[in-house]
């Protein structure tokens, strides 16, 4: 059946690698997807439904949130399924498609995150400039960059790197770029063009980043106390997501390279499951001071609809 319509399968083994304890997983990664999906839309209802957040800092932190729950619905439904399934397989063209969603959201976020460094610079750097600065159409922009350029150059490094299988056995729970280990052969248009990529939704990002906090760091030093409190409340969520969100790209970049231990590489790669997703709204939520307002009038209005 496979031969006549030319399937091919992957085996994950890295279910079979976590033992008794796949159960545990799949409770505490079941309470995590529940939880993500309801704190990301409600959060995404907010900044919708009050127009005192219909400004760049929010729009950016709802497209975040929009691509945290499109990455966990395309994701946990599958891996909560594998956890009962003796033998989780996926055909190689899903498994190409999972790889696509996983690196195009994550560059995408990269991407996201620069626009709120920017705008974080230009708000308390050039507050009288701000309105001409960052227009709608700016945002709008800045968004379509945000999702068109990581998409586009996804789509091509996944187009270079569909070549034959010789291995049909993944360590991991779903496809990331291991699935590189398993081909034949390698493509040098495709190593190339995967630099180019590592740079431009990555380093460069990151780069800009770094530089855009640091600026702020100077320019606030300068400035009052108030100015410093301000930028401590904006940036501060905004650093904590970024050096979680980079040490987790890290070490999925780098991991192909290297011999790591499948119980150490397992462990890593459900850092970005267990606990991730919730980051987002948690950390946007409690720490944004006109957001946590908003949830917790939402959250009064919920207990006096029930008493």
């Amino acid at each position: 059946m496979d031969d006549e319509f030319n399937v091919t399968y992957i085996t994950l083994s890295g279910y079979a690698e976590m033992g008794k304890s796949r159960y545990l997983y799949f409770v505490i990664m079941f309470t995590v997807y529940i939880l993500a999906i309801l704190f990301s839309v409600t959060i995404v209802y907010l900044i919708c439904m009050h127009k005192n957040l219909h400004e760049p800092m929010y729009i950016f932190i709802a497209s975040l949130l929009m691509n945290s729950i499109v990455y966990n619905t395309a994701m946990y439904p599958n891996l909560l399924v594998n956890f009962f399934t003796e033998k989780p397989i996926i055909s190689y063209s899903a498994c190409l498609f999972q790889l696509f969603l996983y690196y195009f959201l994550s560059a995408s976020d990269f991407l996201l995150l620069s626009a709120m460094a920017y705008d974080r610079y230009v708000s308390i750097c050039k507050p009288l400039q701000y309105p001409n600065i960052m227009r709608k159409t700016t945002v709008s922009i800045i968004l379509g960059v945000a999702w068109f350029v990581p998409a586009f150059q996804i789509a091509v490094s996944i187009i270079l790197s569909s070549r034959k299988l010789c291995h049909f056995t993944l360590n991991a729970i779903f496809c990331n770029n291991s699935v590189y280990s398993l081909q034949c052969v390698g493509s040098e248009a495709k190593a190339i063009f995967d630099l180019f990529a590592l740079l431009s939704l990555a380093l460069l990002p990151l780069l800009f980043i770094i530089f855009t906090y640091i600026r702020i760091l100077i320019i606030t030093y300068r400035s009052g106390r108030e100015v410093r409190k301000k930028a401590a409340q904006t940036c501060l969520p905004h650093l904590v997501v970024l050096l979680i969100f980079t040490f987790l790209c890290a070490y999925d970049v780098i991991v192909i390279q290297l011999d790591v231990a499948s119980e150490i590489h397992l462990i890593m790669t459900l850092q970005a499951f267990l606990y991730y997703p919730l980051f987002y709204p948690i950390i946007y939520g409690l720490k944004m001071k006109e957001i946590s307002k908003h949830l917790k009038r939402l959250q009064l209005r919920c207990c006096c609809t029930h008493t």
